[in-house]
């Protein structure tokens, strides 16, 4: 008797997952209780794959293994019914670890996952490695490994990915920084938010590298009590001395200029990435020719236009409230901050220093700015609406020349907007319209 797959979810990850599970002779069927793209439809009707969407009452309660979309919480009915039942719940990470004998990099942490997973599989593949990229960076790993063949995969993994793992063990995996980010999926406690970045480790051994950011207070404190079995590096915002990263690897200190990114946070990004590099087994010498040529994330401190002598800059990945205080320190020039969405348990006193150092005026952008306005309102100019461009207009208002208009939201995007994408190109081409 064929054995079932249930896929929970058909975004990217759930098709790919549905995808793989078919071609290796599961049964599977697909249940979406939201709606299914085009794109993602079309292809499960190509696959002749069954699937439903808007609802989970066709989805088939006896299955040994569910592939869960990370969106869905473990809270959700249907989840519970069939863990109930007795159901394998995998992420789709899960799923397709078991089906590629290929070394794997895996890079978590609240923030600059996906600069430093591009950056590391950038640095793979200039030095001729055939390495594949994938994960939460919305590329299906299941998907990639059903299609391609690659000797490394580079993948950037959420909490929520690790959440439902058993045997997914990396080759080589890093915690970037653990700061409150997702909490309402965590009963709003810390702890267990950091217990589920360090599953990224839980199955490693000896021969593996755990690589970890030093200065980071909550995962410092983690590797600390925690029995840690892989052979450990840590890195430190120590190593970037001016324009430059010297960086001990072994017995030796190799210096890296001409650096392809600008703020302290992606200084830690660029560590984090040639320390992965050095241990993969490329030469310093190939790592330094192929830095510079590194191209930065869409969303992530990107220049968006000069305009009367006033920076527009969007940073709309900077959903969380850390992402958004590295945003506010990148720059020297007075700041017109643009934030605000849908809050996920944020605390904006750890901004409070640098708002006050930093920025000149507030827009808050979103449908409840309350905890922002009553947080800030004392201490600048804050101004509210719930349009991109008005919120620009009202920028401009509390800026002089060589100001810096930033959207650094931090918060998540779901109020007014499809995704931070959505929000960071609407916000483009309300700048472009000026």
């Amino acid at each position: 008797m064929t054995e079932k797959v249930l896929v929970l979810g058909a975004g990217e990850s759930g098709v790919g997952a549905a995808l793989l599970a078919q071609a290796k002779g599961f049964e599977v069927f697909v249940s979406d209780f939201g709606k299914i793209s085009e794109e993602h439809k079309n292809e499960l009707v190509v696959a002749a794959i069954p699937f439903e969407e808007g609802t989970h009452v066709n989805a088939p309660r006896k299955v040994s293994i569910v592939v869960k979309s990370p969106g869905i919480p473990d809270s959700a009915p249907i989840v519970q019914e069939l863990r109930s039942n007795g159901a394998k719940i995998y992420s789709e990470i899960e799923f397709a670890f078991g089906y590629t004998n290929a070394k794997i990099i895996a890079i978590t942490g609240t923030n600059g996952k996906t600069t430093t997973t591009k950056l590391i599989h950038h640095l793979l593949t200039k030095a001729g490695i055939n390495a594949g990229l994938a994960g939460n960076i919305g590329i299906s790993f299941a998907k990639e490994v059903l299609n391609k063949k690659h000797d490394w995969y580079v993948l950037e993994i959420s909490s929520f990915q690790l959440d439902d793992i058993e045997h997914f063990k990396p080759n080589i995996a890093l915690i970037l920084n653990i700061t409150p980010d997702h909490l309402d999926r965590y009963g709003y406690d810390i702890q267990k938010y950091a217990d589920s970045k360090f599953r990224i480790i839980e199955n490693m051994d000896s021969e593996g590298t755990f690589i970890y950011g030093k200065d980071d207070t909550l995962t410092n404190q983690q590797v600390n009590k925690k029995s840690i079995i892989p052979h450990s590096i840590s890195f430190t915002l120590d190593f970037l001395k001016g324009a430059t990263l010297e960086i001990p690897f072994g017995d030796q200190v190799y210096t890296f200029d001409n650096l392809p990114l600008k703020g302290p946070h992606n200084a830690w990004n660029m560590e984090a990435a040639i320390l992965t590099a050095l241990t993969v087994g490329l030469s310093p010498k190939q790592i330094q020719e192929e830095l510079p040529s590194f191209i930065g994330e869409p969303h992530r401190l990107q220049e968006v236009a000069l305009k009367n002598d006033i920076t527009f800059i969007n940073d709309s990945k900077a959903t969380n409230v850390e992402a958004a205080l590295f945003a506010l320190q990148s720059f020297d020039k007075p700041i017109i901050w643009i934030a605000g969405g849908t809050d996920k348990g944020n605390d904006y006193s750890p901004l409070i220093q640098t708002v006050k150092k930093h920025v000149k005026g507030l827009v808050c952008l979103g449908v409840d700015n309350e905890k922002l306005i009553n947080t800030f309102s004392e201490i600048i100019p804050t101004k509210e609406t719930q349009d991109t461009g008005k919120a620009i207009e009202l920028a401009l208002e509390l800026s002089d020349k060589n100001d810096i208009i930033l959207l650094a939201p931090a918060c998540a995007s779901f109020d007014l907007f499809k995704n931070y994408m959505d929000r960071g190109d609407i916000f483009m081409q309300e700048v472009h319209k000026l």
